[in-house]
């Protein structure tokens, strides 16, 4: 269906994102900080980019606006529980700087795999189609 590079510092949920999209019928790049994530892009054009916020040497409101300056048609979900004590959310803000959708952590996976659906333009398995 469609290559997916998901972004995160956190390993256990890249693997729960990865094996969930792939489930799901996607190919998937992984990749721990926003760095390597431009690097993987530009080594794998995908079709989308699921990146974390909040994450060490190059997070991912720094990343979405890489993305946008060279990649601009890039569709992106900006994911975040908020900073280290949950208060502070800035998925506003990755919004304002090219984010396609955001989603607050936790979420849950089949929500993940609906919103990637509905912005490649698919209809999610087991779900009527959808007019694009």
């Amino acid at each position: 269906m469609a290559r997916i590079l998901v972004i995160d510092d956190d390993r256990k949920l890249r693997d729960v994102m990865s094996r969930a999209l792939e489930r799901a019928g996607h190919t998937v790049f992984e990749a721990d900080d926003g760095a390597a994530g431009i690097r993987l892009y530009r080594e794998h054009g995908p079709d989308l980019v699921i990146t974390d916020i909040f994450m060490p040497e190059r997070d991912g409101l720094q990343t979405i606006v890489q993305l946008r300056r060279e990649f601009t048609g890039v569709k992106i979900i900006a994911i975040s529980g908020g900073d280290q004590s949950g208060s502070l959310d800035f998925r506003e803000h990755a919004e304002v700087l090219g984010a396609s959708r955001t989603l607050r952590k936790p979420f849950d996976k089949a929500e993940l795999v609906k919103i990637v659906h509905e912005l490649l333009g698919e209809a999610s398995p087991g779900s009527p189609s959808q007019e694009s």
